[in-house]
């Protein structure tokens, strides 16, 4: 086969593939019985450590291995899409827009946003403190938000990047 050929061959299993993820997670949806009570009561009460949750980009959270089901955003009229969410040790999550809108569920606390904020590049990413008590944003450019008890530590908003940043993660700490 041609290097044009596999080319073709290549990009035409990554689209199958990827619509065949798509057709999944609508079937993960569609099979929920709508409404949030229906939802919270499928989910097992016990969370363990393979516990996880997928969100979508309307903000449709689907819980696996015990995790609580807290809320999704699929009734809000959202201005950005949701990027990402963090989990709230004390219980619940968070869920961020690409505009650094923040969505709380369970316990989760809002701290602020950046929602109504101009931002250079969309906000790809977020992290919680260890303890809970705040949380930081990134955007794709490396500028980076903090809220609550989450310490501003530095980030590289306005510098050459040779790559965005597609994602954070803090130390167990804390501290960076």
């Amino acid at each position: 086969m041609s290097g044009a050929g596999r080319l073709r061959w290549r990009v035409g299993r990554r689209a199958v593939v990827g619509v065949a993820v798509l057709l999944a997670a609508v079937a993960l949806v569609t099979v929920s019985p709508a409404g949030s009570g229906a939802r919270a009561d499928a989910a097992t009460s016990s969370a363990t450590d393979s516990s996880y949750a997928i969100v979508d980009a309307a903000g449709g959270v689907m819980t696996f291995g015990g995790a609580g089901y807290d809320g999704d955003t699929l009734e809000v009229p959202l201005q950005k899409p949701i990027v990402g969410g963090a989990a709230d040790p004390h219980g619940g999550y968070w869920l961020v827009a690409s505009d650094g809108g923040i969505f709380s569920f369970g316990n989760a606390s809002f701290f602020g946003s950046t929602g109504g904020m101009a931002l250079n590049k969309p906000v790809v990413g977020m992290a919680p403190t260890p303890d809970g008590g705040g949380y930081w944003l990134v955007a794709s450019d490396g500028g980076t938000f903090s809220f609550g008890d989450a310490v501003f530590e530095g980030g590289t908003g306005g510098q050459h990047l040779n790559q965005p940043i597609v994602g954070m993660a803090a130390t167990p700490a804390g501290a960076g």
